[in-house]
C-alpha cells in the first residue's frame, strides 16, 4: 500500500501500516542521534523539561550538515538506527509514535513498537542531499553545543519512507 500522511495522523494510522508499505510523510519531525538521546534520557531521569513533547512525536535519526546559503538545511540523510536501540524502548513507552532511520532494530525495540502501536520507517541511506529537498524548515531547539547532532525541529514535505517495522510484528529485515 501507499499512503500520504501527516505526522499528526500517525497515531491513528500506525495500526494500519504494514512492513513494506510506502509512506510519503509531511509535518514535524525532530532530529536526534546518540548524544542527544543520552541527554534526553538524562532529562527524563532527572524530571527535567524535554526539548519537545515525546508523546506522538517522530524522531529522525539524522545529523544534518550546515545549510548552504538560501536553503533551510544541508545534507540530511538517515543514520544507523541501531545505535539508538538502548534508548528507544523507553521513549516508545513514553508515547513516541515513530522513528525514521536506516537498518535493523533490536528485538527489544521491535517489542516496544508492537506494545506501543508505533512504527519504524526507513529512509534511503546515502541520499542525504535528496532527503534535504523534502525539508522546508529547520530550527535548532536543544543541545546546540552538539553541532550537527543538536536536536532540530524540521518541517518536512512529502518525505518518501518505507515502513520497516510495523506494530503487528511485520519486519522487512526478517522476511
Amino acid at each position: 500500500m501507499e499512503y500520504e500522511l501527516n505526522t499528526s495522523e500517525l497515531r491513528e494510522y500506525a495500526p494500519k501500516l504494514r512492513a513494506g508499505d510506502r509512506v510519503v510523510l509531511s509535518g514535524t519531525v525532530y532530529t536526534s542521534r546518540d548524544a542527544a538521546h543520552k541527554r534526553i534520557v538524562a532529562a527524563i531521569d532527572n524530571s527535567e523539561e524535554l526539548p519537545y513533547d515525546i508523546r506522538d512525536a517522530v524522531i529522525y535519526y539524522a545529523g544534518p550538515t550546515p545549510a548552504p546559503e538560501g536553503l533551510p538545511i544541508g545534507s540530511c540523510g538517515p543514520t544507523t538506527s541501531g545505535r539508538m536501540d538502548v534508548f528507544s524502548p523507553r521513549l516508545l513507552d513514553l508515547g513516541l509514535v515513530a522513528m525514521i532511520g536506516k537498518g535493523e532494530r533490536s528485538d527489544e525495540v521491535c517489542d516496544a513498537i508492537i506494545r506501543n502501536k508505533a512504527v519504524y520507517f526507513c529512509a534511503i541511506g546515502g541520499a542525504g542531499a535528496l532527503a534535504a529537498k523534502c525539508i522546508e524548515e529547520c530550527e535548532v531547539i536543544a543541545y546546540d553545543d552538539l553541532g550537527c547532532e543538536s536536536v532540530k525541529k524540521l518541517k518536512i514535505n512529502k518525505f518518501p519512507l518505507t515502513v520497516a517495522i510495523d506494530c503487528s510484528g511485520g519486519n522487512i529485515f526478517k522476511r
